[in-house]
């Protein structure tokens, strides 16, 4: 196990990445490799399956004008979010203490990266400061994550070693 946690998040899906060493004789460098994924249940539901009602503020009036209601959708959003970047601060803590993790690369959504800060500042040892990219990654392959790292130089890439 390496000493790299790659995060790859957004509202839907955290995934957990490690960055693998060669073996001996591979000439390949290291690589990444996908340890678990959590999935937010509350936003991959849609519409009907979320809320009772699929649009607000559709009560009409007498003279046919729609009074506008505040149903507060969006604060419930954001603390669907928060509920999420709890589970995502938990597993991260799982691997920081099972593992001997140095550094941290969280790649996310801003506003999950948003959630995600303040708590990781707080259960993050002092030692570990993780680097952030602003960026949704979750779609792309392992592979294509970690050439996408590897050329924005946040990960390190070995040189080939002459035996």
């Amino acid at each position: 196990m390496s000493q790299y946690l790659v995060m790859i998040v957004n509202k839907t899906t955290a995934r957990f990445l490690t960055l693998r060493d060669p073996q001996p004789l591979e000439y390949t460098g290291p690589c990444l490799v996908e340890q678990q994924a959590l999935l937010n249940p509350i936003q991959s539901q849609m519409g009907r399956e979320l809320w009772t009602s699929s649009k607000s503020g559709g009560n009409r009036g007498a003279t046919r004008q729609s009074h506008g209601y505040d149903d507060h959708r969006q604060s419930h959003l954001n603390e669907f979010d928060r509920r999420f970047a709890h589970a995502i601060n938990a597993g991260i803590t799982h691997f920081i203490y099972s593992y001997p993790i140095q550094r941290i690369l969280l790649v996310a959504e801003p506003q999950i990266l948003g959630h995600l800060r303040p708590m990781l500042m707080a259960t993050l040892p002092k030692a570990i400061v993780p680097t952030e990219v602003a960026k949704d990654l979750c779609k792309l392959s392992v592979s294509e994550i970690y050439q996408y790292l590897l050329e924005r130089q946040l990960l390190p890439r070995l040189s080939k070693q002459v035996s």
